[in-house]
């Protein structure tokens, strides 16, 4: 990460710091929530991205004097407050919920605490990181489950939002499930697997589709992969291909890796071209598919009969195109004063924007038996789950839906990035969050991975949260 993001922030932020610290607020310590209320295309769950990245701007936020020279021109702020900036020392602590994690709403999933000024100034950055990384695994994690096994590589450097989208994007689509990257700085910096081919423009470059393709094969013979598709794919692309696979890789020895198609009729041309091949006694090139391609398409054409063996995914994967934002918000939960916590809510005619006031930790619930998630509880901090009693969930709304919950584990879903505002926690390597991602999404009930009308999975409080914010609605519906 660049280390010059301090200034990523919305103005509101300086403004409201500026203000505390010119207030009796000034030395206020305050708890915010990051949590979002609906899982992005309609889906069962989300997953968690963008923790190594947030630590990285947490470490490198400092004001340079550019920063404050520029701050003073607005002529907004003090020079009092402008002094505390250019000393300026992150102090907080951070909870956060481990990426490749699957989340659900409401859950906290970010919890800032520290002085309120500084808990203001860095709500953009936990927003951006966190909501951008986990649209693009949560979308990633949807095509890799249609695609049934067969590997996805991510391709959709060139279609981004910006080159840090390119590069943030490529290792959350790793997160969620990808098992490469067109993107080669992706692939260095986050230690996974580049994958690559061809483009159109090197077969339109020679006089003709046979010497394009003999020409690459001489170079890459143990990592051949042809794009079959820049004239006609039965007629010219897989009969040159295995010309070239007999005349230039069989006599070194070698097998080719695979052939690619990027246009027309799917299901059709591989049906076809999987039996070109094994006639031609290359059964184990592989075919791999490109363009445009989602969950959805990828769905109906594995259910079609395509002889497909990996996908290429590019635009509807790096922009997750069927739903523009995450819509991960930044929420005041509670005050310290005088070592006493006090509850904030937010109240809204919108039910759903009515936040979760006070200090909380969100747990899993897992069968012992089967190890499947049963559902998620969040409690008040100082609240401790006994899994060696049974314990009793109910909906938050419809509070007589009530169930018992025997022979289970409870597990905390936060752990503590920050202390006072020194790292405690190092983030895993990137194919190892992958690995864990894999894991915990095979905890959920295949019900819950529905791509349409998933089975809700509960997000339930614990009675004392519940009772906590009954009384706060009660206090502000005579006050408000």
């Amino acid at each position: 990460m660049r280390n010059d993001l301090t200034m990523l922030m919305d103005l509101y932020e300086l403004t409201m710091a500026n203000g505390i610290f010119h207030s009796e607020m000034r030395d206020t310590v305050v708890y915010f929530d990051m949590f979002f209320r609906r899982v992005p295309d309609e889906g069962g769950f989300a997953i968690m991205a963008g923790l190594e990245q947030l630590i990285d701007y947490f470490n490198q936020l400092h004001f340079s004097e550019d920063d404050i020279a520029y701050l003073r021109g607005l002529h907004l702020f003090s020079e009092e407050f402008l002094d505390y900036l250019a000393h300026f020392r992150f102090a907080c602590d951070v909870w956060a919920v481990p990426e490749g994690t699957p989340i659900f709403p409401q859950e906290p999933i970010v919890t800032v605490r520290g002085p309120a000024m500084q808990a203001f100034l860095v709500e953009t950055m936990v927003l951006l990181t966190i909501n951008h990384q986990s649209l693009i695994a949560t979308k990633a994690n949807r095509i890799v489950r249609a695609a049934d096994g067969r590997a996805v590589m991510e391709f959709g450097a060139r279609r981004a939002h910006g080159y840090d989208a390119a590069i943030y994007g490529a290792r959350a689509a790793v997160i969620g499930g990808c098992k490469a990257t067109s993107c080669v700085k992706s692939a260095l910096d986050f230690d996974v697997p580049p994958s690559g081919t061809m483009a159109h423009s090197w077969v339109q470059l020679f006089p003709d589709e046979y010497t394009a393709f003999r020409t690459y094969a001489e170079q890459y013979p143990t990592s051949c992969t042809l794009l079959v598709d820049t004239y006609n794919v039965l007629h010219s692309g897989i009969p040159n291909a295995i010309r070239v696979f007999d005349e230039v890789l069989a006599p070194r020895g070698c097998r080719p890796v695979g052939i690619r198609i990027d246009s027309g009729d799917i299901t059709y041309l591989t049906k076809k071209v999987r039996a070109m091949l094994d006639e031609a006694g290359y059964p184990d090139c592989k075919i791999v598919i490109s363009n445009s391609l989602d969950e959805y398409l990828i769905r109906d054409i594995l259910a079609q009969g395509s002889r497909i063996d990996s996908f290429g995914v590019g635009e509807r994967l790096i922009t997750a195109s069927s739903e523009a934002v995450f819509g991960g918000v930044y929420k005041l939960a509670a005050v310290e004063q005088n070592g006493e916590i006090i509850p904030k809510i937010k109240v809204s005619e919108n039910t759903a924007k009515i936040t979760l006031p006070g200090v909380k930790i969100p747990w899993r619930l897992f069968d012992r038996e089967t190890g499947k998630a049963l559902a998620d509880v969040i409690t008040l901090n100082h609240e401790k789950i006994d899994d060696s009693q049974p314990y009793e969930i109910f909906h938050p709304e419809y509070t007589w839906k009530r169930k018992l919950v025997r022979n289970f584990v409870a597990k905390k879903l936060q752990v503590k990035l920050f202390a006072a505002g020194k790292q405690v926690y190092n983030s895993p390597a990137v194919p190892d969050i992958a690995a864990y991602c894999a894991a915990q999404v095979d905890l959920l009930w295949d019900e819950v991975k529905r791509f349409e009308k998933p089975h809700t999975y509960y997000v339930d409080l614990s009675q004392a949260l519940w009772d906590q914010r009954y009384e706060l609605l009660k206090k502000y519906a005579y006050e408000g």
